[in-house]
This record gives C-alpha cells, structure tokens and sequence, in this order.
C-alpha cells in the first residue's frame, strides 16, 4: 500500500492488517481497534484515539521496510554471535510472548463454539511461552557468559568462575538443546491443532492476526535454535576442548 499519497487516510484499519498483519501491532501501540473497528478509516481512527495521522503513517511505513540479514554467522566470532543472538531473538521472543498470550486468549473465548481448538492452542502456547522466558534467562545469566569467557578471559575474566556449578560446558549446552527440543515440539503441536495456521472463512482481524504472529514466531524459533544448536554451541564445545589441551 501507497502511504505516500493523502488517499490513503481514508483506507480502513483491516486493510492495513490484511495486507500486512505485522501493522497490527502499531494500531495496537496506539489503543486503535483493528479487529471489530477495523471497518474505520485511518483517519477516522486516528481522531478518534487522539494520534497524530503523520506519526501513525511513518510508522507503517517502517513496518515495510524488509531487513535482509546477510552476515555469515558461521564465521562470526562466539562473542558477536551471542550479542546477536540476545538482541535479536530473545528480544523477538520477549516482545511478543505479551502479544500473543493476550490474542490466543481472546480467540479462544470469542470463537470456542465454532473452533474449540482454539483453547488448546491457547494452553500449549502459555507453557512454551513460560519455558522459553525461563530458557532464555539461564542463557543469558550462565550459559552465554560462561561461553563468552571461553573465547575471551582478559575481557570476562570476571564471570570466569560461572562454569564451576556444571564442569564442562557440554552440560549445560545439552540441557538447551533438550529445551530446544521441547519448544520445537510444541510448535508442532500448535502447527497441527492450527491445520498449518489456516485459519477459518469466519475468522476476525485478531484471529487471523494471531495466527501468523504464531507461524512467524515458529519461524523464529527455527533460526533461533540453528544458531545456538549449529553454530554456538559447537564453537563452545570446540574451545573448551582446545583450552583443556
């Protein structure tokens, strides 16, 4: 959609998420329903939740802009790599676990009668959610400072003792990989409960919106797990072996 042209005021809300749902989360930031209300123009919404037209419009446009990641992580140092990796998909997961514990309860009360899946799906995502909040804080409390004094002690000379309450650091790398597993499962689960997120002819704004927040959450994952399952984690093995030497 052209947001370049003053047109583009009277476009209701849902055609902005319909076109691109990842714009739900700006009309959300500004209290703008884009489920029930969606039929509203922008401009109508806009005034009526007291949001500068201007304001709103650059940031849907920043919504489009697509990011193409092109580093080679195989050759990125462990350091950088878990740098990366907190500030790129433990932040994607800290930011939308909120969204979507919200959304998935909202579906499952609106539409159980027709879709009593939905609950399910509610209740494996709010379990995944909290393993993954408590995943990510031993990474970033233990793990990834353990690893990050493997590559670099000058530096983390002060988090160097770290490793002592697990011995190598293959302990705690398989107990993540473990949890990895799990999340990975539940997504399956999600993914076949969901019927590969397709959602229903019936389906509202917030419905469908959730639906791909999950299968881009999903997406996430993956590349999130490859990172540490494929490349961190046998950095960290490979230096540890080579310190001990």
């Amino acid at each position: 959609m052209n947001l370049t042209t003053d047109k583009v005021k009277f476009e209701s809300v849902s055609k902005f998420v319909t076109e691109n749902y990842k714009t739900a989360e700006v009309f959300k930031k500004y209290g703008i329903d884009f489920c029930c209300g969606g039929r509203k123009t922008l401009d109508q919404a806009c005034d009526e939740a007291g949001v500068d037209i201007a304001v709103l419009k650059e940031e849907l446009e920043n919504v489009n802009i697509d990011e193409t990641d092109e580093r080679d992580f195989n050759t990125m140092n462990p350091d950088d790599l878990i740098d990366y990796i907190i500030s790129i998909h433990h932040r994607f997961v800290a930011e939308n676990i909120p969204l979507l514990l919200e959304y998935t309860k909202k579906i499952a009360e609106v539409h159980y009668d027709t879709n009593p899946e939905l609950k399910e799906i509610r209740d494996v995502f709010l379990g995944v959610a909290q393993e993954l909040q408590q995943h990510m804080m031993k990474e970033e409390q233990i793990l990834f400072p353990f690893i990050k004094n493997l590559y670099n002690p000058e530096k983390y000379l002060s988090n160097g003792s770290c490793g002592g309450a697990f011995g190598t650091v293959q302990n705690p790398i398989a107990m993540m990989e473990h949890e990895h597993e799990s999340a990975g499962k539940a997504f399956r689960n999600i993914r076949e409960l969901s019927d590969n997120y397709d959602f229903p002819p019936h389906a509202c704004n917030t419905y469908i919106v959730t639906f791909k927040k999950l299968e881009e959450f999903e997406d996430d994952l993956h590349k999130h797990i490859h990172l540490e399952n494929n490349i961190l984690f046998p950095k960290a093995i490979r230096m540890e072996t080579e310190k001990s030497q």
